[in-house]
């Protein structure tokens, strides 16, 4: 008991920590613009709309088939044999009228402790038109992305998981064509994903019931990216999530969950370059762009992921003359913790029929400014599940505002084989 009022208590202090910190670094003068962008960014849109619906906070909530995206680890703990989920949402429609998202994912019961899943995850960026130097059109294009993975997760004991998935990814932006005179290709990666669960479902919180859920999942750690042969690569969205997950079973038909994420980036923060009188960027004796603040963002992969916690370039303190003289004292650390974004929201299921969600997402100002309201509703009947969430942005000209997705799941029980052996392999130790 006490520990888990001690895990609570620790969450809560740590998110009113966070928000001290925001608001700390939300004037301008403290953090500059700085955004970080990766390739393939699809692969970190939230696809299901059940935690999308929480404010896209996943990683703690109870297994489901979309737990791949969000922490495959969990599926260990999965409580059906088979579940399928097919997820689609119209993407930023404001912008592209004909961009989506789909989204199929599912996960099986080997044993007791061992499961596997495998999801496909298409980005479609609508049609585009490709014309010559006098806009004549050449011909017509439909930009597409998708990845493939396979996930095999294993309880380490009554209370742990583990999860790895690997992951095949293809981004098909401009179906070879010549830009610039270079002929461009499709980009291709292979990733995985790295997760731990912990999972507690006899705790207490006075005298209800109540689950208890925490992790971490290292996704996309892979090999950068590029669409010619000649073009520099870009890291792919290697990301950090910690999170966790607190159901309370209020009686036999009305359970309430809240969920927290923090998410980061594990990939180089750019740096602030040295300008002429012109503004024009200063090269060495090498050829290379002089860096004012911050690290070189040319780096491996392994690298990149140890130097995104400490490379952001800070707020840069000039003199009278405009001459750089340093990087004022705490906004490096400042600006790191600015790029951690916090998912939180509710969900509370009637009858294990009907439920009900909500959630808040906030990325700070100056690393891309995502801020949004979520709701969302589900609906259990028999072996299906129709959840559908709704986006409600809170910063002007949004175009996220209004994103809707749709998310139905097939859930099965008893599909294995009468005459099978599904005992556990720990049960013959």
């Amino acid at each position: 008991m006490k520990k888990i009022f001690t895990l609570v208590g620790g969450l809560m202090l740590g998110s009113g920590m966070m928000a001290q910190l925001i608001d700390q670094g939300e004037r301008a003068d403290q953090v500059q613009l700085n955004t970080i962008t990766t390739a393939v960014p699809f692969l970190m849109i939230s696809p299901d709309s059940r935690s999308s619906g929480m404010g896209d906070a996943g990683l703690g909530i109870s297994a489901d088939a979309n737990a791949l995206h969000w922490n495959p680890a969990k599926i260990a703990f999965g409580e059906d044999d088979f579940q399928i989920s097919l997820s689609y949402a119209p993407w930023l429609r404001d912008l592209v009228p004909d961009m989506n998202l789909a989204y199929l994912a599912m996960y099986g019961k080997l044993n007791k402790r061992q499961s596997i899943g495998g999801s496909l995850r298409y980005f479609s960026l609508g049609d585009i038109s490709f014309t010559d130097e006098n806009g004549q059109l050449i011909r017509n294009f439909n930009p597409n992305e998708l990845s493939v993975d396979f996930t095999f997760a294993q309880q380490l004991s009554d209370n742990w998981s583990g999860g790895v998935s690997t992951r095949y990814i293809y981004s098909n932006l401009t179906g070879g064509t010549n830009v610039g005179g270079v002929d461009s290709k499709a980009g291709q990666s292979f990733a995985v994903d790295i997760s731990m669960m912990y999972v507690n479902t006899k705790a207490k919180l006075g005298k209800k019931d109540m689950d208890v859920r925490a992790g971490f999942n290292i996704s996309n750690i892979g090999a950068k990216m590029a669409y010619t042969e000649t073009a520099e690569r870009d890291f792919i969205p290697t990301n950090l999530k910690l999170g966790a997950g607190f159901t309370v079973h209020l009686d036999e038909y009305n359970e309430i969950t809240w969920g927290i994420d923090f998410n980061k980036l594990l990939v180089p923060t750019p740096p602030i370059y040295s300008t002429d009188t012109n503004g024009l960027p200063i090269r060495d004796s090498e050829g290379n762009y002089e860096i004012q603040s911050g690290r070189d963002p040319n780096v491996g992969v392994a690298q990149g992921m140890i130097q995104s916690f400490y490379d952001a370039p800070g707020v840069q303190l000039y003199d009278g003359q405009n001459q750089f003289v340093g990087v004022e004292s705490g906004s490096v650390f400042k600006e790191e913790m600015s790029e951690i974004n916090i998912s939180t929201g509710f969900e509370y299921w009637y009858a294990k029929q009907f439920a009900v969600r909500a959630g808040y997402f906030y990325e700070h100002p100056n690393k891309g400014n995502r801020q949004y309201i979520t709701l969302g509703v589900g609906v259990r009947y028999n072996i299906f599940t129709l959840d559908f969430s709704y986006l409600i942005a809170t910063t002007q000209r949004n175009p996220l505002a209004n994103t809707l997705r749709f998310t139905l799941m097939f859930t099965f029980d008893d599909v294995k084989s009468s005459g099978g052996d599904d005992r556990d392999p720990a049960d013959f130790d």
